[in-house]
């Protein structure tokens, strides 16, 4: 005789489904030229066709049917610009996923049997998508944490009592910053130090700022970023844990301009 379940209860034996189908999505990025795709945008920049099929070492015929199935899934976007069409990462939370993945493939031993001769420029400071990873993200964040400038743990990260001050002295608004639908900041589990970076409106707004003011450069064909002379220098005093103390004295004054702000610009 088979038992009946109450209302409200699954039949003994019987497990509910709930929630998304995550397989399908796995899937995609499953595959290995799927995936070098999605990890060559991790930088944040737009790519065509032919570049991504150069990258994952592929035809052209072979790339379209891939990045086809991939902007249906919603992981990509696509822009058209003249001839030409680019594709990118289609949100923030597909940047958190494939960052997540990394962290796990390198904790469980999945790396590259050849590395590449970027590898510790890339491990050293890197773009996570939109805001700055690798051991200087870690760095930079800690010390942000020491001085007031965010607080939190590792579920939660907001704004601290000293965050004024702090983001000022690199000439950030973070009232500005933090405007929009994004959460100002999220706490990103980096995969190479298996510490958390920042993420979220401010972090972009951080990473952004800091190639203006000429203290990092980003490499045109790879997600590293170098630091600068100048900014090896203005890094330092900055996560001094003596900076936001100085700051507050001096009036919390603007670093000097890079380039783009000579010009008028800037993030």
């Amino acid at each position: 005789m088979n038992a009946t379940a109450r209302p409200g209860q699954a039949r003994p034996g019987v497990f509910l489904r709930d929630g998304p189908h995550i397989a399908r999505v796995a899937a995609l990025i499953g595959d290995t030229t799927r995936a070098e795709v999605l990890s060559t945008l991790m930088a944040d920049r737009a790519l065509t066709a032919t570049e991504l099929a150069a990258v994952a070492g592929v035809t052209k015929q072979t790339i379209s049917a891939h990045l086809a199935r991939l902007v249906d899934a919603g992981l990509l976007a696509v822009s058209r610009q003249g001839r030409h069409r680019y594709f990118r990462l289609a949100a923030p939370d597909v940047a958190q996923l494939l960052e997540s993945l990394m962290g796990v493939a390198f904790r469980t031993g999945a790396v590259r049997l050849r590395g590449s001769p970027r590898e510790p420029a890339l491990r050293r400071a890197r773009v996570c998508y939109d805001h700055l990873a690798g051991e200087l993200g870690v760095q930079l964040y800690e010390s942000m944490l020491a001085q007031g400038a965010i607080c939190g743990d590792e579920e939660t990260v907001v704004p601290g009592i000293h965050a004024d001050t702090w983001f000022a002295a690199v000439g950030i608004d973070i009232e500005a910053a933090s405007r929009g639908r994004r959460r100002p900041c999220r706490p990103c589990l980096d995969w190479s130090e298996r510490r958390h970076h920042l993420g979220g409106a401010i972090g972009a707004c951080l990473l952004a700022r800091l190639v203006a003011l000429g203290w990092l450069q980003r490499r045109a064909d790879s997600r590293v970023v170098a630091v600068t002379p100048l900014g090896g220098r203005e890094l330092h005093r900055l996560m001094s844990t003596t900076a936001v103390v100085n700051a507050t004295r001096r009036g919390a004054p603007t670093p000097s301009p890079g380039p783009s702000d000579r010009r008028g610009g800037g993030p």
